[in-house]
């Protein structure tokens, strides 16, 4: 288990999958955490076999008789990739209004990498946490347990 991470007031903790974002903000201090949700952000992503429309496609390889498949687009992990660089963007922008001072940023490991690689240098100045979790179906009090309070 990790330490206890201590978030100031009004300090964020942004919680991400692919499709779910939940924004939470410590109404209380480093002590006392106090964690609400505040906004929250969801975009519909079917499994990839729901958003296919046809089979593979297949092209010639020269001369000869032998085709070979192409493999299809995984549009769902194109949406959740999308997603990810959203989210980033949403927080630059929040962070360039000066809405939050520091942030803890917990994600599947997979988004959490895609954010971070997507992150303005004005956000990772922010970032106090990084949690590679998938906490978005969690209540908000077993997070802050999770997160902010010592184990």
């Amino acid at each position: 288990m990790h330490q206890a991470i201590r978030l100031k007031h009004d300090g964020w903790v942004v919680i991400a999958d692919g499709s779910k974002a939940l924004f939470l903000r410590n109404a209380g201090d480093e002590v006392f955490p106090n964690l609400e949700v505040f906004k929250k952000e969801e975009q519909e992503n079917p499994a990839n076999r729901d958003q296919l429309t046809d089979r593979p496609g297949r092209f010639n390889d020269g001369p000869q008789v032998h085709r070979s498949a192409v493999s299809e687009t995984d549009w769902h992990q194109f949406e959740e990739d999308k997603f990810a660089t959203e989210l980033a963007e949403t927080l630059y922008k929040r962070a360039h209004k000066g809405d939050f001072s520091e942030i803890v940023l917990v994600a599947a490991p997979a988004v959490l990498g895609k954010v971070r690689k997507e992150l303005h240098k004005e956000v990772a100045d922010k970032v106090v946490a990084e949690i590679d979790k998938d906490l978005t179906n969690h209540p908000v009090d077993k997070i802050e347990k999770l997160i902010l309070q010592t184990p």
